[in-house]
């Protein structure tokens, strides 16, 4: 037996305990990205998300597709407006987050991981009742003014409310669920739900094993920027006090904790530049990330 062989018997040998631990649990994969934009990187998803499957892990994946709106409003001359650096979702620019979310996109992602063997499925928050959204309530501090004041933009919604109903007759017919981050309100109204958002609260509503967030960065970083493989949700809203933990680590770092209190085991952010990313923080003791629990 080659040298290759071997290891390859013995990444077998240290992933059996894993897929052990696995078995039928639900896991979540927040998917976008840097491997959205690649079609090498896509399929190779795609792969692992059916090999999960396969190996008898139920996995639900929610997806982003940010570079894809943005290409699309370019494509239609869609004129769009931040303020405070975000965007205002009108009538308009929610009418194409729709088309390209749960069309393009999602067909897409479903299309790479029932190629690769699986069968997959896409779907909307607003499919089967799944996510009823409202309207999401942010506030700014005007600096002229130093008073705070509300940021309307748009139809731009969290989730209220999420009824994992249709999600668990997919899972359960060995169906892989690929959703689309939109949901409705009460009153029939679309909303754009930020993708982090939408897979934390779905990861909760299923009481997830983990819930695995694929972004363009290494993991969480700590004052020196080196790698923290674990931390608690005490450490990690530490970090946040302190500041060094900051930006747009921050929401990410808020929906994990969310997902925690909600009732998943664990929460883990991935490094989705790394190939086969999820199968190595799954079924390997070292991971690929963060992993962040109670």
């Amino acid at each position: 037996m080659d040298q290759d062989a071997r290891n390859q018997m013995e990444l077998l040998a240290e992933a059996l305990p894993l897929l052990k631990r696995y078995d039928d649990q639900t896991i979540v994969v927040k998917y976008g990205g840097h491997a959205m934009g690649e079609t090498e990187a896509a399929d190779r998803f795609g792969r692992d998300i059916a090999l999960l499957e396969q190996v008898g892990v139920n996995p639900v994946v929610v997806h982003g597709g940010g570079p894809q709106i943005n290409a699309m409003l370019k494509r239609l001359n869609v004129q769009s407006q931040f303020v405070n650096g975000l965007r205002v979702t009108d009538a308009n620019v929610v009418d194409v987050v729709e088309m390209v979310l749960s069309g393009t996109v999602n067909k897409q992602v479903a299309d790479c991981i029932t190629r690769a063997g699986a069968i997959a499925v896409g779907i909307s928050g607003k499919d089967g009742g799944l996510i009823r959204a409202k309207k999401l309530a942010r506030t700014y501090l005007d600096p002229e003014s130093n008073i705070e004041k509300v940021l309307d933009l748009g139809f731009v919604g969290e989730p209220e409310h999420v009824d994992p109903h249709v999600l668990e007759l997919l899972i359960g017919a060995q169906i892989v669920p690929v959703v689309a981050p939109v949901g409705v309100g009460a009153d029939g109204q679309t909303y754009n739900i930020n993708a982090d958002t939408a897979a934390g609260a779905i990861a909760g509503a299923l009481n997830a094993s983990r819930l695995l967030m694929l972004t363009d960065v290494a993991g969480v970083l700590d004052e020196n920027k080196k790698l923290i493989p674990e931390m608690t949700v005490a450490e990690a809203r530490a970090g946040i006090a302190a500041g060094w933990i900051s930006g747009g680590m921050i929401p990410k770092i808020e929906t994990c904790i969310y997902a925690i209190e909600k009732g998943v085991k664990a929460a883990v952010i991935v490094d989705g530049r790394v190939p086969h990313a999820v199968l190595i923080e799954l079924f390997t003791e070292g991971g690929a990330g963060t992993l962040i629990r109670p």
